[in-house]
């Protein structure tokens, strides 16, 4: 049998494991279908594209569970953290990219890799043996999926992913607008300003959730049903749970002086955040959306600042397929019926840029050491890309199993410690000291990864 591993899908979780795998000393294949077979979220055929939110979030591995995420990633020398970290805009405490420099050095540094492998063409069926690891993220083909849910026996499961609009910066009015970061966070003055507010006043907020709600919406196809991730919601239905519900979401108006008008209390405060390291493009966080464009464009010009703005790009709504992993997956991510299978990024069920990459880090890892004759144990529960795999392959309850982001919650108990919101500091601090020395005695019984250069 061929030592050479065969990554299908090249995002975030595929671009990962293949530079893990590759790093460990195999060889690798990574199917891509783009841009031969191009989705709708994506526009180029580079590896790793962020086609919604260019953030990585929290990048506070103390008090963090992303943050610490990013710190386990970083301690394996992972290729996404580090051209992450080439590209970073300022976003307070956050980890936010210039997303296309990003992208493109995530696919110069796997096509320059001698172990690396791309091959264009779309996978429509689960192969009979060889070393596989299906990374095919939200946008798994028709195809395939179908392949995947008569080897599993089950309908794939599904919820809508929707995706913010970007604006231009330069038709911004910045007589209203102004630059700062929630309770001016960040250690330098670019990370305190990273922020671009637009102000709302009562009577403003009103009439816009007015607009919102009886806004044109895209219409679903028969037959399917829109079970939407909390985390991702699309605004118009946030609003539809009540109309008090954005102002204590994205357009909380805490931490923030408007200095155009410091005595006054914004009601709501809608913030975008740079898209590009040139700053010409910023996305409206939190406003993913399923309006249709002649209503986005309308509805989103009701914010004061944004009357006369212009949209590099409108909000779009996409299917995320996901499995059912803990019937279907192992504890080394593998698919139980056909155990030279496994699975990574967002089909296993984790949410977001960073979990998905992480279970690609993971999956690389695993596939490596067994092809090397080395295999790895799964990965301590103690850390957070152990709490992450453990709940997604059988801690979580698999009647009711949906997407997860990475938090605390996933975390077993620090004995001895305080419960409630007074300890949390303490609590999270412990967790993480904890997670930091079970991933490091972890990555010692692997060979090591050489650093990123």
């Amino acid at each position: 049998m061929s030592n050479t591993l065969h990554i299908v899908g090249g995002g975030m979780a595929g671009s990962e494991a293949a530079w893990q795998a590759a790093q460990m000393g195999v060889p690798v294949v990574i199917h891509e279908m783009r841009p031969k077979v191009e989705t709708f979220a994506h526009r180029t055929g580079d590896l790793a594209e962020m086609v919604c939110s260019n953030s990585f979030r929290s990048d506070d591995d103390e008090q963090n569970a992303v943050g610490l995420l990013h710190w386990e990633m970083r301690a394996a020398n992972g290729l996404i953290m580090a051209m992450a970290d080439r590209h970073r805009l300022p976003a307070g405490g956050a980890l936010a990219v210039d997303r296309d420099p990003f992208a493109r050095s995530v696919t110069r540094q796997l096509r320059d890799h001698p172990l690396i492998t791309v091959e264009e063409g779309e996978i429509t069926a689960l192969p009979d043996d060889g070393h596989w690891i299906f990374a095919t993220g939200p946008l798994t083909s028709q195809r395939l999926g179908q392949a995947i849910a008569q080897e599993t026996g089950t309908d794939a499961l599904a919820f809508f992913d929707a995706i913010a609009p970007i604006v231009y910066f330069d038709s911004i009015d910045m007589s209203q607008a102004w630059m700062q970061s929630r309770y001016d966070k960040g250690e330098t003055e670019e990370e305190r300003t990273a922020y671009l507010n637009c102000p709302m006043t009562r009577d403003q907020y009103e009439a816009f959730i007015d607009a919102l709600l009886a806004a044109d919406k895209t219409e679903f196809h028969e037959g399917e049903t829109a079970g939407y991730f909390d985390g991702c919601l699309p605004i118009e239905v946030m609003a539809e749970r009540g109309r008090e519900t954005l102002r204590h979401g994205p357009m909380k108006p805490v931490g923030l002086t408007n200095p155009h008008q410091p005595d006054v209390k914004p009601w709501a405060v809608v913030q975008l955040r740079r898209d590009n390291a040139l700053g010409t493009l910023y996305n409206i966080v939190g406003f993913q959306t399923k309006m249709k464009y002649g209503a986005q464009t309308s509805v989103f010009k009701m914010i004061p600042g944004l009357e006369n703005a212009s949209f590099a790009r409108l909000g779009g709504i996409h299917r995320n397929t996901f499995l059912n992993s803990p019937t279907l997956l192992d504890d080394r991510m593998r698919l139980k019926s056909r155990p030279h299978i496994r699975f990574a990024g967002q089909i296993t069920g984790v949410e977001g840029y960073v979990e998905s990459a992480a279970m690609g880090l993971l999956a690389g890892r695993l596939a490596a050491s067994e092809i090397l004759g080395q295999p790895l144990p799964p990965p301590p529960q103690d850390s957070a890309m152990g709490a992450l795999i453990h709940h997604i392959t059988g801690g979580a309850e698999a009647r009711t199993f949906q997407p997860m982001n990475v938090n605390f919650g996933l975390f077993r108990p620090v004995e001895g410690l305080k419960g409630g919101r007074r300890g949390r500091k303490d609590r999270y601090k412990a967790y993480t000291d904890r997670a930091k020395a079970a991933w490091r005695g972890w990555l010692e019984q692997a060979a090591p990864a050489p650093a990123q250069g």
